[in-house]
């Protein structure tokens, strides 16, 4: 994890957090899909091909993920339907519990707004927000699929702004991906990339929420 860019004595109000990499893990990542490739016979580089085309089109709210599965895997017969498929994908999701419940404690200890930022296509994203109860965590989802903006686009981390009305040098952001961190702090944002808990707690230690 890099170092908080600066120790000096400041008021955070409002976190800013990834989902996928934070709190759970990623919904649809590389992982997941080697092991779709696995359990269903699939060629994994063709639907890595098929994937990389149209994933950012899904995670924009462009596409239902019935049309992207038809573009990714139901393109031709399969000897298992779209459901089985779909029900594979939702249960790759797991919860990150000790992270979620330290992140909790931070925002009731320290009276916080918390706005999730994050790249994900709508039907995984309610999924995981009716699982995993983070509806009561979050106060606010910009998600890619709801805003029709994906991170690094500037614009989403400008909405989160506006939505929660908040100036960039109260906000401090969590996230898995080094670059996200990076163009948030481009925009005034004071940013912390997740690799543990227990070096998220050190550097949010240092904005003072203990």
């Amino acid at each position: 994890m890099r170092p908080v860019e600066s120790t000096k004595q400041m008021t955070i109000t409002t976190l800013f957090l990834d989902i996928g990499g934070v709190l759970l893990t990623n919904g649809w990542d590389s992982h997941a899909r080697r092991r779709a490739a696995e359990k269903f016979g699939l060629e994994g580089s063709e639907m890595d091909e098929r994937h990389h085309l149209t994933f950012d089109t899904y995670e924009e709210g462009k596409l239902t993920l019935d049309e992207y599965l038809a573009r990714v895997i139901f393109y031709e017969p399969r000897e298992f339907t779209p459901q089985d498929f779909r029900e594979f994908m939702l249960t790759q999701s797991q919860p990150f519990e000790e992270t979620i419940a330290f992140l909790r404690e931070i925002k009731q200890r320290h009276g916080l707004k918390v706005v999730a930022v994050s790249n994900e296509g709508r039907e995984l994203t309610e999924y995981r927000i009716r699982t995993f109860g983070l509806g009561s965590l979050f106060d606010a989802f910009i998600s890619s699929c709801f805003v029709h903006f994906r991170k690094p686009d500037h614009d989403i981390y400008r909405m989160a702004l506006d939505v929660v009305q908040a100036a960039p040098d109260d906000v401090l952001y969590i996230d898995d991906r080094a670059m996200f961190v990076e163009v948030a702090r481009s925009l005034g944002i004071h940013g912390v990339q997740y690799t543990e808990l227990e070096a998220v707690r050190q550097a949010l230690a240092t904005y003072g929420l203990v």
